[in-house]
């Protein structure tokens, strides 16, 4: 803290330091970084630098994956990694049209409304999703059996995340 007199400003006296001094004190104790004080002919602004503190989180490195040698003339067993399908490509790809929690029941406990392999019609609610306390239900967009469903009930979505398909 600093404090300078200006051309034309008074000198601060005993009464002044001690109000610098408070003014330190509830930047301390606030956590806020300025105070500016306006009394009669007297401005005061008392301010400090915040610390910035940078973490860095240390991810322990992944653990050595152990493979086992295959007899000689023998090829090693490794199954056959399954093709991983992208569903958002699929042209039944049911997409979340706003950022919300992703509900697969009309309320807790209640049976889900439509499962994996059920048939749909156009227009009937497939889930819900909640937005700023609002229930705003997706509808099928055309009719189909369900081939997959990409969300868990309960679960945050993104827009345009694609939350289930229909084929």
């Amino acid at each position: 803290m600093a404090a300078g007199t200006k051309a034309g400003a008074r000198a601060l006296g005993k009464g002044d330091l001690a109000l610098i001094r408070e003014l330190a004190d509830i930047l301390r104790d606030t956590d806020l970084s300025e105070i500016e004080v306006e009394r009669g002919d007297l401005k005061l602004r008392v301010s400090r630098q915040m610390a910035t503190q940078m973490v860095q989180a240390a991810l322990p490195a992944p653990a050595p994956v152990e493979t086992k040698a295959a007899p000689s003339g023998m090829a090693p067993e490794t199954p056959a990694p399954e093709a991983a399908v992208d569903f958002s490509v699929h042209p039944g790809a049911v997409r979340a049209p706003m950022v919300g929690t992703a509900y697969l029941a009309p309320e807790p406990g209640a049976t889900p409304f439509f499962k994996v392999g059920d048939t749909v019609n156009e227009g009937d609610t497939l889930l819900l999703i909640e937005a700023m306390k609002t229930f705003n239900p997706i509808l099928a967009p055309q009719s189909g059996k369900i081939i997959e469903i990409l969300v868990d009930d309960g679960a945050p979505i993104e827009f345009d995340e694609t939350l289930l398909v229909i084929a």
